[in-house]
């Protein structure tokens, strides 16, 4: 049994699902979102992303986090600091030893979805069928449970193929950063 974080970062909202993964079944543990005020500084956005993210592993005992790399979209400004909440959350990971796995935006909407063009609320649609969930959890929230989604999808995937065929399989982007030394 695996438990993995998944993480949608942003300096305003930053999303976190947690699931439970095993035997080739994934269930949901809990979502929701960090949120932070933007008239306060970025230096303490970035300490509460890192002081949430430290909580929700304290509780819920993850041991893979399935983050979202940073992408440009608005503008280099934006994704600067998208990269720095990013920063935050995988150093709160790192931390307390969780191995940390990147994938891109398309390849979580394509593990999810089926396509890497999803739009938010077919995301949304899609983790709740998925997981089962009675209610649709937030936008931010679902891509974060897609993300974990996507890890154990794709690290179950991994585990049965040949090394040589893993790393050459189409479409997937997946890197690992690694495991903290304790």
């Amino acid at each position: 049994m695996r438990v993995i974080l998944g993480i949608d970062p942003g300096s305003r909202l930053t999303g976190f699902g947690v699931v439970r993964a095993a035997g080739g079944k994934t269930s949901y543990l809990a979502s929701g979102c960090i949120r932070l005020s933007p008239a306060e500084s970025l230096a303490i956005r970035l300490q509460k992303i890192y002081e949430g993210v430290s909580s929700i592993i304290e509780e819920h005992a993850p041991t893979e986090l399935a983050i979202e790399e940073v992408f440009m979209s608005k503008s280099a400004g934006s994704a600067l600091k998208l990269g720095q909440a990013r920063g935050a959350a995988i150093v709160a990971a790192a931390v307390r030893g969780l191995a940390v796995f990147e994938y891109s935006p398309s390849s979580i909407k394509q593990a999810v979805v089926g396509t890497g063009k999803a739009e938010k609320t077919q995301v949304q649609h899609m983790v709740c069928t998925l997981l089962g969930l009675p209610a649709t959890p937030q936008a931010d929230a679902a891509d974060a449970l897609a993300a974990a989604l996507c890890h154990a999808h794709t690290a179950e995937s991994m585990a049965r193929l040949p090394l040589a065929r893993a790393t050459r399989r189409a479409g997937v982007r997946w890197r690992s950063i690694g495991r903290a030394k304790a």
